[in-house]
């Protein structure tokens, strides 16, 4: 059976229609009384949104949230990482249409997505289109702190202004990221949801916030000597750039020009794979860092402290 342009276009419009007649009731309208805002996502019936970090940056006392429905109720912020670029709020009120979370996980470069947000208020902003790279990565600083966001979605579905904090679905009306920045004409950029990100938003909702380890080291991706690599299965590494004076690695004899290979037997490849590894069930806990140092390979104890900024 041919299917012809008119037919195609029909299911492509479909699936964009049905996505946004399911996911406009979750998406709101945020605005603070400086001015400014943004969009955020119901993501539980009794009113806690998920929007990004930046969009209620600076904002003192509460912000107002306008759905499609017409209701404006007030909303406070629960808890902000600038470092993931997320931020939980919650809403006055019950009754709300949660968005359904998916897995950004599975993505496949080329499937379709669809961003919605809402800039306005009553009405929402549609745009679609598809994932055109994965795995990319967005820089993001708190203060001091400095940390890569991994595993970001880039999609050519443009970005309109207010859309920041908005939802990114897939095809079947599931959010599979947060729509974040804009990275040039017709891509934008979304926080992925997924095993990471989830455990952000969870200890967002409990604490307000997202305790991290901190070992004192400054460092980047490196190559691994070939002899090393053939021993590892894998031919990179964090190499220590600089140790800070009486931090934990300080403390543990760690050295610049080593090379982080692992964390308690888990894999390190670059400075995401250590960021990752940092979280909060390692501080004040005994870690061992697979380090490689003048070309042998030997095991380094050390005990993390909380990130602070």
């Amino acid at each position: 059976m041919t299917v012809t342009e008119a037919e195609a276009l029909d299911a492509y419009s479909q699936v964009v229609t049905t996505v946004a007649e399911r996911l406009g009731p979750s998406v709101a309208n945020l605005r603070m009384r400086r001015g400014g805002g943004g969009s955020g996502v119901v993501i539980t019936p009794d009113g806690f949104l998920l929007s990004n970090a930046h969009v209620v940056q600076g904002a003192r006392g509460r912000l107002r949230a306008t759905f499609t429905d017409g209701r404006d109720v007030a909303v406070s912020v629960i808890g902000a990482d600038p470092l993931s670029d997320l931020a939980v709020l919650r809403a006055e009120g019950s009754g709300f249409t949660a968005a359904e979370l998916g897995d950004a996980a599975i993505l496949r470069v080329g499937q379709l997505v669809v961003a919605i947000g809402n800039p306005h208020g009553l009405g929402g902003s549609v745009t679609a289109g598809v994932v055109s790279a994965l795995g990319r990565s967005l820089p993001a600083r708190d203060g001091t702190s400095t940390r890569v966001i991994d595993d970001v979605i880039q999609t050519d579905a443009a970005l309109n202004p207010g859309n920041s904090g908005g939802a990114l679905s897939n095809a079947g009306g599931r959010v599979i990221g947060i729509n974040t920045a804009v990275a040039g004409v017709g891509l934008g950029l979304a926080i992925p949801i997924n095993a990471t990100t989830r455990k952000i938003v969870s200890e967002l909702m409990r604490d307000g916030r997202v305790r991290r380890a901190w070992i004192g080291i400054a460092g980047g991706a490196r190559p691994v000597p070939p002899a090393v690599a053939a021993t590892l299965g894998r031919d990179r590494a964090v190499e220590v750039v600089e140790v800070v004076a009486g931090s934990p690695a300080a403390r543990a004899g760690m050295r610049a020009e080593d090379l982080i290979v692992a964390v308690d037997g888990e894999p390190v490849c670059g400075v995401d794979d250590l960021q990752r590894l940092m979280d909060s069930g390692r501080i004040g806990a005994d870690v061992t860092l697979g380090v490689v140092r003048a070309g042998m390979a030997r095991e380094v104890s050390v005990r993390p402290v909380e990130l602070t900024h």
